[in-house]
């Protein structure tokens, strides 16, 4: 048992960066678009979220 946890701890330490593969890691750019979808997706949602409170507000 004590084997398997220090075997987990050395893992984590000995872990490399990690480097840019074009051939297999999606481009900046790709992942700016991306986060910009996501971001305007979850803003549509806050918005969306709001409108709902402040009608609801309104209507009592």
């Amino acid at each position: 048992m004590t084997a398997e946890k220090r075997h987990s701890q050395a893992g984590t330490a000995l872990k490399r960066r990690h480097k840019f593969n074009p051939k297999r890691d999606p481009k900046p750019q790709v992942l700016a678009r991306a986060n910009r979808t996501v971001v305007w997706a979850a803003s549509l949602v806050v918005a969306a979220f709001l409108l709902l409170v402040t009608v609801n507000a309104l209507l009592r």
